[in-house]
């Protein structure tokens, strides 16, 4: 049986670093943590997409940190509430996905997790799918789980009264999203539930479930979320996700893509570097006394060798200050959404970099067109996804990313 660790000083940096809240009280839970008595901890990721990012890796992090400390970590993939899509703020129903849909999704999962976790040797984390208890669950079962609750409740989150207020509809299994993921502690019997701040609600009616069920406290920790200083979030909806699958030069390039108010953040979420040195960088930054592309590129070269090691996190660095050094390429890049299979010729024209198709085949035959550093010679090119984020330069000024649509 592995020993669980009460070193103090671990303890706090668990309960200090990148916490927001911890319910029903950090004091309590600093106590149950330093009596020495093994607890189990989840937290839950819904298959919506084929690869996890970078915000569920910090919490993946986090499920990591109490690994360490000896404790039963779940990593639990949401194949059944996945199916329903969480509403949390949603100004719009999202689509319902079908299992086979979220299976696909969830294949790789458990690989990139392993980055930060340990699946296998002593104390592995366990991966469970919520399938397993909700698909048994009959509707009388449903009644009595959803009688812990009132619509009151659900009507009062804020995207429901904004959908209210615009007159959009509110579908009811939309407010049994919460329900769902409340019963996955009830399920499991879990100490802890970790998840974004983003995710307090649905976390709480798994504590108040967990209370109302089977008398047993849950305890609720929520993470800061990676946004600059005006809290604008990394993520899919911003369209700056940094996905765990993506490959290193890529990774690192979208890192150095982020504003300079994430740079802190950044280091306090995304990587393993001491806290003190965390704390210095924070200082650093408000000082102006160090340029924050260097701070940048030492946080994208840690997220990097988290992921692909540091072999690859050198290269791609290497990669990055060869084809995007400062005195080439200006620091914010407009993109251009680009349809699979488009012509090269057409891309240009509509994003600007050139005045016809004749303007556009003149400069590429004069060589004055690259994509990533690499000169463009046929201009019946056509791009798909293997030019996903990377670079149109042509010229020595003009420049536009690549997004395929």
């Amino acid at each position: 049986m592995t020993k669980v660790i009460t070193d103090e000083k671990l303890i706090n940096e668990f309960l200090e670093r990148g916490v927001a809240e911890i319910f029903p009280d950090k004091e309590i839970f600093r106590k149950k943590l330093l009596s020495g008595k093994k607890i189990r901890v989840y937290c839950g990721f819904d298959p919506s997409a084929p690869s996890l990012h970078i915000g569920n890796a910090i919490l993946i992090n986090k499920l990591a940190e109490l690994q360490r400390l000896g404790h039963e970590v779940i990593f639990l993939i949401g194949d059944f509430t996945g199916m329903i899509g969480d509403p949390t703020d949603k100004t719009a129903t999202r689509k319902k996905l079908t299992r086979e849909e979220v299976l696909e999704n969830a294949k790789n999962y458990q690989k990139q997790a392993a980055a930060y976790l340990f699946f296998d040797g002593e104390n592995p984390a366990t991966v469970k799918y919520n399938s397993e208890w909700n698909d048994k669950l009959s509707f009388k079962d449903l009644i009595e789980v959803s009688s812990n609750f009132t619509a009151q409740q659900m009507l009062a989150r804020d995207m429901f009264q904004e959908r209210i207020k615009e007159g959009k509809p509110i579908y009811f299994h939309e407010f049994l999203y919460p329900l769902a993921q409340a019963y996955d502690s009830v399920a499991m019997d879990v100490d802890l539930e970790i998840g974004g701040n983003d995710q307090m609600f649905n976390m709480l009616c798994g504590r108040d479930l967990l209370k109302a069920m089977k008398n047993k406290e849950k305890f609720v920790l929520t993470m800061k979320l990676l946004a600059d200083n005006e809290g604008k979030k990394m993520g899919k909806s911003e369209g700056n996700v940094v996905w765990l699958d993506d490959t290193p030069e890529n990774m690192f390039g979208k890192v150095m893509s982020w504003p300079d108010g994430v740079i802190g953040i950044g280091y306090e979420l995304c990587t393993n570097i001491p806290s003190d040195e965390v704390k210095e960088i924070y200082k650093e930054l408000e000082s102006g006394k160090t340029n924050p592309r260097d701070l940048k590129i030492k946080l994208a070269r840690e997220i990097t060798k988290i992921n692909h090691g540091e072999k690859e996190a050198q290269k791609a660095q290497q990669y990055f200050e060869k084809v995007f050094s400062k005195k080439e390429m200006p620091e914010e890049i407009e993109t251009v959404e680009v349809k699979k299979g488009e012509n090269i010729v057409d891309i240009m024209v509509k994003s600007g970099l050139s005045e016809s198709k004749s303007d556009a085949r003149r400069k590429i035959e004069q060589g004055g067109v690259s994509i990533d550093g690499e000169v463009v010679k046929d201009f019946q090119i056509k791009l798909n996804e293997e030019y996903q984020d990377k670079i149109i330069k042509v010229g020595k000024r003009h420049f536009r990313k690549i997004r395929i649509a």
